[in-house]
């Protein structure tokens, strides 16, 4: 399509380490990029990898400037791109999750006031009373502890989706209540990332999206609303007002502001779509449906699920999700994920994946009854000290056994742990489940077939981009316009090509060594 008729769509990414624009079509082709790296490109902020450590032992902030400010350049950088802004729809975008941001009280009025011939960054330098805690800050065990202790662990988990975690919203607004109340009492609003920076594009405080807002401790999963026992353990009666009312990641928030129409030339009747969380907004990039499992393979593993209902989660979290076909998701991270597969395929095959995978067909399905955990770190799920647990078919200790048994042990042993802690999440695999990888070891064949014969379903990259937290943004910003409208588009069909599918002898294999590796599980020291 050319001229007037054409339709685009924008999504931003607001992570750790940078932001990220995508522009894609009716189609959901990718038409543009840009990115701004804080560090590289925003030195005057002093950050390293995309956060300032504070003077507190586990602090870890990010200034909320860096953001607005790196919006300015990713929009310039798109304007050099040549993107034609009166084109785009519908906005939307991700943020790292588990981030705030404190807002002053003249905030909102400065986001109704901004003027097209200013940098954003230059009208919004008072708008903030503090830093931002984000997602590595881990300063906050004593308010995790107290807000248990207030609602209790078992219950937190059921009304949350989630037990008190360092990182999560609550605890943090709690430490801020508790040690700066001065910064608490003058803050007019607190913002996750996600709808901070879409009150940027919409010229006011935007509210929290319910699938981000489900990652603070403090929303009931169930009535999807603030849950008033999470809220007075965690601030004053203040609290709800000071967080707004929650809306579905579906909601079109508002048209863009008149600044982004004055400046970049968007229509003004472009539409901007609720921002969420990263890994929520990765769930609506990979679109997945209920039995469908998102494998994202980096530094550490994560499991997507759509759920049909929520749960209370013995480990990992349960999030409101933020699509219509996977009304609710869990999420599952991993800490010994690639990292811990290079640190073995180092030892095992020397720096080679090639060798690495050598070893892996030198050894048969079920690996002659060997199996193995490996912590190089300390595991998330479940919560468990480093270590490494090595057993032969009798279940005894082996403490020498040849590099392709150690090879396959490894990766059979993480993928069995994938499976059994995503069915205690409620994950039932039938005849239309699939696993759609993604992540840099995705490119692996060798590992996802293993991953395909544990979790009995076949395993699907998907075609269009390899960030799906980015291209969830411009896609949730795509289907709300296209539903909102009426107006179907043909981008809407995945794109997905399988590379792995399970051989016929799994069901014999794989499900004993389940039950085993339940057993295992059951007899590694944990942590508290």
């Amino acid at each position: 399509m050319t001229g007037d008729s054409r339709k685009t769509f924008l999504g931003f990414d607001f992570s750790t380490q940078r932001l990220k624009a995508i522009v894609i079509g009716e189609d959901f082709s990718v038409l543009h990029e840009a990115d701004v790296e804080f560090d590289v490109d925003l030195p005057e902020f002093r950050t390293a990898g995309g956060v300032v450590r504070g003077v507190e032992r586990g602090e870890v902030i990010a200034p909320p400037l860096l953001w607005v400010k790196a919006l300015d350049m990713v929009m310039d950088r798109l304007v050099v791109a040549g993107v034609d802004f009166s084109t785009i729809e519908a906005v939307s975008g991700a943020g790292q999750q588990h981030g705030s941001v404190w807002w002053s009280k003249d905030a909102e009025t400065r986001l109704n006031t901004l003027s097209p011939d200013e940098f954003l960054h230059t009208q919004l330098s008072t708008a903030f009373v503090t830093d931002s805690p984000v997602w590595m800050d881990s300063s906050t065990t004593a308010d995790c502890k107290a807000l248990e202790d207030a609602v209790g662990a078992e219950e937190l988990s059921k009304i949350t989706g989630s037990r008190a975690y360092e990182r999560f919203t609550g605890p943090q607004i709690r430490k801020m209540f508790r040690t700066r109340p001065r910064v608490y009492q003058a803050t007019s609003r607190i913002s996750l990332v996600s709808s901070f920076a879409c009150s940027l594009l919409v010229g006011k405080i935007a509210p929290i999206d319910l699938s981000d807002g489900s990652g603070m401790n403090l929303l009931d999963i169930h009535t999807l609303q603030w849950d008033d026992k999470c809220l007075q353990a965690c601030g004053d009666e203040s609290l709800s007002t000071k967080l707004g009312t929650p809306v579905p990641s579906a909601t079109v928030v508002g048209p863009i502001c008149s600044y982004f129409v004055g400046r970049y030339g968007f229509k003004p009747d472009c539409r901007v779509v609720a921002f969420t969380g990263d890994n929520c907004s990765a769930l609506a990039g990979l679109r997945l449906r209920a039995g469908w499992v998102g494998l994202s393979l980096g530094t550490s593993d994560t499991l997507l699920l759509g759920l049909p209902g929520p749960a209370a989660p013995p480990a990992g979290h349960v999030l409101a999700g933020p699509t219509p076909d996977a009304p609710y998701m869990a999420l599952l991270c991993f800490a010994n994920g690639s990292l811990t597969r290079q640190n073995h395929r180092d030892r095992l095959a020397g720096h080679s994946w090639d060798a690495f995978n050598d070893l892996l067909t030198a050894t048969v399905r079920g690996n002659m009854g060997y199996m193995g955990i490996y912590y190089d770190t300390a595991e998330i799920v479940p919560r468990a000290p480093a270590g490494r647990w090595l057993l032969d078919a009798s279940g005894r200790a082996a403490e020498r056994v040849a590099p392709q048994f150690e090879a396959r042990a490894l990766l059979e042993g993480q993928a069995l742990a994938r499976r059994a802690h995503a069915e205690d999440m409620g994950f039932k695999l039938d005849k239309s489940s699939r696993l759609i990888a993604t992540g840099g070891a995705s490119v692996n064949k060798e590992l996802l077939q293993i991953f395909a014969d544990v979790f009995d379903t076949p395993v699907y990259v998907q075609d269009q981009h390899a960030n799906a937290a980015l291209l969830g943004a411009a896609i949730r910003a795509a289907e709300v316009w296209s539903v909102a409208s009426g107006t179907p588009l043909p981008g809407s069909e995945l794109n997905v090509s399988p590379v792995a599918t399970p051989y016929p002898d799994h069901d014999k294999i794989y499900p004993p060594m389940l039950a085993r590796y339940r057993q295992i599980i059951d007899t590694i020291p944990k942590l508290g």
